[in-house]
């Protein structure tokens, strides 16, 4: 039996990146933590929110409302783009390689992460997006039907039960990111609300150490 934490979420995907650490932690019973792999958990800056008639909130971006087919709110989006581009720079500057570099999140951290890599860094190991989902006409779609490179797998996990994040959006995103050229999976979690749970925290798990397995020495080490 899986065992399931959830919390209350006002906002979609509010809260910070020690608040989504914790949760993680309550759901495991330990920090999610790698020998080799550092774990970084970003905090999006406070924000007027519409969906929340403009009260702050911590949230990656902004939204007309929360459905998938009105236009997205291209500006936040992409001026959060270039500020999680200069977190990208700093771990490369540090010595780490784009393709050694996952990016993802829960429910709009999610959404976030789909902009930032399909968008702007396609040379990344790959993207995981948990509840998450983009919009009908999203600027991710636009630019990837632009696109000839090869591109960051994306493993995807969403609720059935989900009523905030309805799991057909998800559905939809995957289906129309296949499409695109990108290489996808979607885990399905029957019952389960706009929530995390320890069985598909362990599947994030295993697939982040497939796309980020230890690397073998150099031979003049």
């Amino acid at each position: 039996m899986s065992r399931r934490a959830s919390r209350p979420c006002s906002a979609e995907g509010s809260d910070t990146g020690q608040g989504a650490r914790a949760w993680i932690k309550q759901i495991l019973n330990q920090d999610m933590a790698f020998q080799h792999i550092k774990v970084i958990y970003p905090t999006a800056p406070a924000r007027p929110y519409t969906p929340m008639k403009g009260a702050f909130s911590n949230v990656w971006f902004d939204r007309y409302k929360i459905c998938n087919d009105c236009p997205e709110h291209i500006e936040s989006i992409d001026s959060m783009c270039r500020g999680l581009t200069d977190l990208i720079n700093d771990e490369v500057n540090n010595g780490i390689a784009k393709s050694r570099i996952l990016i993802g999140g829960f429910s709009m951290g999610g959404g976030m992460a789909m902009h930032l890599a399909f968008r702007f860094h396609q040379d990344l190991a790959g993207v995981f997006a948990l509840s998450s989902f983009l919009n009908k006409d999203s600027a991710v779609y636009q630019a990837l039907k632009r696109n000839e490179r090869a591109l960051p797998e994306l493993f995807q996990c969403h609720g059935t039960a989900d009523n905030l994040v309805l799991y057909s959006w998800g559905e939809e995103t995957n289906k129309m990111l296949k499409s695109l050229g990108v290489s996808t999976s979607l885990h399905t979690f029957p019952n389960l609300n706009h929530e995390l749970n320890r069985t598909e925290i362990e599947k994030l798990k295993s697939w982040i150490i497939k796309k980020l397995p230890v690397e073998a020495p150099k031979a003049n080490e």
